[in-house]
């Protein structure tokens, strides 16, 4: 992975601390913030944006998270020394390249062709390794490398298919947007043996899941 510059790194440390001011991060994920550039991960005409707490527009009609987003999913995970992580939902690849940081394999799942293959040329880019991408609908997961310790949904599900919860592994967590009612929640589950403990985080904003895959 590509050392950041001095003024990138001087904007991503005060990102970090901008995040933590706001919400208490784990130094593992203040740690992932300060190393991402973001400006990488953002639309030429925004890059002047691109460390500010919003969210920016991309395109195919999307959208690349605030980074207190970003922050916040990724510390919702509880991620220790975990080994793989699944996301679903890889959009510009900032969430993903930020996760990159933390875990051993990161594997993304994108359904908009496009998309997929601009965050594979910043990942080359940044020479990030780490992070495998696929390109199909998100909601089947990507069996052929789980079980998972962690997974995370970049988008908003109205529910989690059964498919998904049989590649985490056993004491892993899934960390997803859901649909409740008129609202979004994002939502964090625990699987234990067969069971799921479940835990209603806070309310959010994500573009929701949809089937199939765009070219």
């Amino acid at each position: 992975m590509l050392a950041l510059d001095r003024i990138t790194a001087t904007k991503t440390a005060k990102l970090a601390q901008d995040c933590h001011k706001i919400f208490s991060l784990s130094q593992n994920v203040r740690d992932a913030i300060a190393n991402t550039s973001r400006e990488e991960f953002v639309p030429a005409g925004f890059k002047h944006n691109a460390y500010k707490l919003d969210a920016l527009p991309m395109g195919s009609s999307q959208w690349i998270s605030s980074p207190l987003t970003v922050a916040k999913m990724t510390h919702y995970l509880e991620a220790k020394k975990d080994d793989r992580v699944l996301e679903i939902g890889c959009g510009s690849g900032y969430q993903a390249a930020v996760l990159s940081h933390i875990f051993r394999g990161v594997f993304t799942i994108e359904r908009i062709e496009p998309l997929i293959l601009e965050a594979k040329q910043r990942f080359r880019k940044l020479g990030i390794s780490n992070i495998h991408t696929k390109l199909d609908d998100g909601q089947n997961g990507w069996a052929q490398y789980a079980p998972y310790d962690r997974i995370l949904f970049s988008a908003t599900a109205k529910e989690i298919p059964s498919k998904i919860f049989e590649q985490l592994c056993d004491g892993g967590i899934l960390v997803a947007p859901m649909q409740v009612g008129l609202k979004q929640v994002i939502t964090r589950f625990k699987k234990v043996g067969n069971s799921l403990q479940k835990e209603e985080l806070e309310a959010c904003d994500f573009v929701p899941i949809l089937n199939g895959i765009q070219k």
